[in-house]
C-alpha cells in the first residue's frame, strides 16, 4: 500500500513540478510551492488511481486530474489555517504558509493555487473530448466552492461552541471534506462516460470523505501530533462540531465502520478490479490505529 501511494506521489508532484516551471514566474509561485510540496500522503490522488483502474482510464490522465486535486487541497489547507479561521502555526510538519510569509501572500497563493487546478484541467495535453473537460471542471469548481469546501468551512467556523445536530454535522464534513473525495471519485467515470455509475461513486465518495474525517478528528482527539503534522486537541478547545464529539469516541468509529461496509456492498459488482480502492480505505481508517485501542 506505502509503494503504491509513494509512486503516485511521486508521479503528481513530478507533473506540477514540471507544470509550474513553464508558469511565468511570478513573486507567488514560491509560496505556491510552499503550499503544494511535498504534499502530505496524498489519498485523494490515489482514490482518483484506484477509480480509474476500474474503468480503465490511462494513468497519466488520472495522474493529472490528481494534480489538479492536490491544487484544490493545497488551497484549501492554506486558507483553513489563516488567523481569521482555524488559526494554525504548523501544517504537514512546518510552517504555516501564513506565518512563512504572512496572511496577504497566504490568502493569494491559495487562490493561486485554486485557479491552477482549473488551468491544469482545461490544458491541451489532457486527451479528453471538450465536454469531459467542461464536466470536469464544473464538478470540481462545485466541489470547491459554497457549496463544497467553502460552504463546509463556513458552517465549520459557524457551529464552534454550539449544540449541532449529527445531520448538520455531517452536512457541514460531507461540503467540507466529502465533495473533493466525491470527485476523485466521479471523475474516471465522467473520462469514460459511464454515467450509469456516476450517482453511485458520488455517493461513495461522500462516504470516503466521513470516512476520513472522522479519521482525521479522531487523530486530533488522541493528540497525535506526529501523525497529523500539526498541533492536536485543538478541536475541543475551539468546541468544534465533530461527530467524535457529538457521538463519544467509540460511537463514532462504530458509525464509521457501518460506513465503511456500506461502501464495500456498493462495491461489490466490480469485484476484483475495486481490490485497490478497498485497501485505500482501510488505510484511511487504520492511520488512527483504532482497531487497536478500542474493542469494537
Amino acid at each position: 500500500m506505502q509503494k503504491k501511494l509513494n509512486k503516485i506521489a511521486k508521479d503528481t508532484n513530478s507533473f506540477l513540478v514540471n507544470f509550474l516551471s513553464k508558469e511565468k514566474k511570478t513573486d507567488l509561485i514560491y509560496p505556491m510551492k510552499y503550499g503544494l510540496f511535498p504534499g502530505g500522503k496524498k489519498i485523494r490522488s490515489k482514490i482518483i488511481v484506484d477509480v480509474g483502474k476500474i474503468f480503465n482510464v490511462n494513468y497519466k490522465t488520472l495522474i493529472q486530474i490528481s494534480a489538479a486535486v492536490e491544487c484544490i487541497h493545497a488551497y484549501s489547507l492554506i486558507h483553513d489555517d489563516l488567523p481569521c479561521m482555524d488559526n494554525d502555526d504548523i501544517r504537514r510538519g512546518k510552517l504555516s504558509a501564513h506565518k512563512k510569509f504572512g496572511e496577504s501572500t497566504a490568502v493569494l497563493a491559495g487562490n493561486s493555487l485554486l485557479t491552477l487546478a482549473f488551468e491544469i484541467l482545461s490544458e491541451n495535453k489532457l486527451n479528453l473530448d471538450y465536454k469531459s473537460k467542461v464536466s470536469l471542471i464544473k464538478l470540481i469548481a462545485k466541489s470547491s466552492g459554497h457549496s463544497g469546501i467553502a460552504g463546509g468551512q463556513y458552517s465549520d467556523l459557524s457551529f464552534e461552541r454550539k449544540k449541532v445536530s449529527i445531520n448538520k454535522i455531517i452536512d457541514m464534513q460531507v461540503k467540507k471534506t466529502g465533495k473533493l473525495f466525491s470527485f476523485c471519485c466521479m471523475a474516471p467515470t465522467i473520462i469514460k462516460k459511464k454515467f450509469q455509475y456516476l450517482k453511485k461513486f458520488e455517493t461513495i465518495g461522500l462516504e470516503i470523505g466521513l470516512l476520513f474525517q472522522i479519521a482525521d478528528d479522531l487523530i486530533d482527539f488522541r493528540g497525535d501530533s506526529k501523525k497529523a503534522g500539526k498541533k492536536t486537541k485543538k478541536d475541543l478547545k475551539k468546541g468544534k462540531a465533530t461527530l467524535i464529539g457529538l457521538l463519544g469516541q467509540k460511537n463514532a468509529i462504530k458509525y464509521a465502520e457501518k460506513l465503511k461496509l456500506k461502501i464495500f456492498d456498493k462495491l461489490k459488482f466490480f469485484g476484483k478490479k475495486s481490490k485497490d480502492l478497498k485497501d485505500t480505505i482501510d488505510f484511511i481508517l487504520e492511520r488512527s490505529k483504532w482497531r487497536k485501542k478500542i474493542n469494537i
